[in-house]
């Protein structure tokens, strides 16, 4: 069980399951949306995916049809993104996390669109796109 929650503790959320696919991701669009070099994102299923507190205080973002992400309206967090195209699954940044989990990092993606001023040094794989099998 892995619990989580927003930066100002108004939503919390809970995962009874895995988290798979976790990957750094470097696209400019990661970027944009997280303030930072890159996010770390996972997926978990949904049906092991609760939002345990604050569920009226996530606000909704869709900048593709389809794909939306949920946020804090109070502090702004992300907390999850969901695909139309796959209801079975989330896409939820690491970093909501309270909780330490046991999955590992898989790869750096989208590398090729990294920031200038990073200075990526990683033993981990790097790719220009998903990782291989996605």
């Amino acid at each position: 069980m892995y619990t989580g929650s927003c930066l100002c503790g108004e939503v919390s959320v809970e995962v009874s399951g895995s988290i798979t696919s976790i990957i750094h991701c470097h696209c400019s669009l990661c970027r944009k949306n997280s303030g930072t070099a890159f996010a770390t994102n996972g997926f978990v299923n949904t049906d092991d995916f609760t939002i345990t507190k604050g569920q009226a205080l996530l606000s909704e973002y869709s900048f593709k049809v389809g794909r939306t992400r949920y946020f804090c309206k109070c502090c702004g967090s992300p907390v999850y993104s969901s695909n139309n195209d796959d209801k079975s699954r989330i896409r939820i940044r690491l970093g909501i996390f309270d909780s330490d989990i046991t999955e590992q990092v898989l790869s750096h993606n989208f590398v090729t669109s990294k920031a200038n001023w990073e200075k990526l040094e990683t033993s981990l794989p790097c790719h220009e796109k998903h990782e291989p099998g996605r």
